[in-house]
């Protein structure tokens, strides 16, 4: 299938049945509020590490519906003895930019570079990315962040400088918003997401969600 180029003067994306057996959909284009918006409300998230800009849309996608979180007994009491304090949107930037230099096993460099860090911010000064943050005392020890439209979170990363402390936040984010999300956008598989009660559901599926819970 021929993979498209997206001009930067052009707001369009190809449909996602066009996407390669990985995912791939596209490349090219810009991180504008405008085109990410409708890459999300489209099934399509941009990953990439250096330009021209990498979008795709994998079949299957991997997500968690918010009643089918899993908490395990050893993170119940964590979160019993108040180990962590977890907050929301207090340090936006600062959650980006800890998950873009934090060390990942397997992995060589990021793809959330400075261009993405200044898209999100955008779009969070907009109302639509959002942060979560796991302190222990005033040091922020975890966290993860990504965009919110209608009752559909797009996660798009997170990271934890101590034991559980993602867990903590992820969990603790899909309790306190439960009533308000259908469906959250894992993107990709993860041993970490599994264990929390992530799954795979097919692209139609997903893409059936996202519109009927867009707002």
């Amino acid at each position: 299938m021929p993979l498209y180029y997206l001009p930067e003067n052009e707001l369009y994306f190809p449909p996602v049945s066009m996407s390669e057996p990985d995912g791939l959909l596209a490349i090219g284009g810009d991180l504008s509020p405008e085109r990410l918006l409708l890459a999300y409300r489209s099934g399509i998230f941009p990953w990439y590490n250096r330009k021209p800009i990498l979008w795709w849309s994998p079949d299957p996608r991997f997500v968690l519906y918010p009643e089918e979180i899993k908490v395990s007994g050893s993170m119940k009491q964590v979160l019993k003895k108040d180990t962590f304090r977890i907050s929301f949107n207090e340090c936006f930037e600062t959650v980006v930019d800890r998950c873009r230099t934090a060390p990942r096993e397997g992995q060589d460099g990021t793809w959330i570079t400075r261009d993405m860090l200044r898209a999100y911010t955008s779009l969070h000064k907009q109302g639509y990315a959002m942060s979560v943050e796991c302190w222990q005392g005033t040091e922020l020890v975890g966290g993860l962040y990504g965009v919110k439209i209608g009752r559909c979170f797009f996660g798009e990363s997170m990271f934890a400088a101590v034991s559980n402390a993602s867990k903590a936040a992820f969990i603790t984010f899909v309790q306190q918003y439960r009533d308000q999300l259908a469906i959250i956008d894992c993107q990709v598989h993860t041993p970490h997401l599994a264990s929390l009660g992530a799954r795979f559901i097919s692209r139609v599926s997903f893409l059936d969600t996202v519109q009927r819970n867009l707002g």
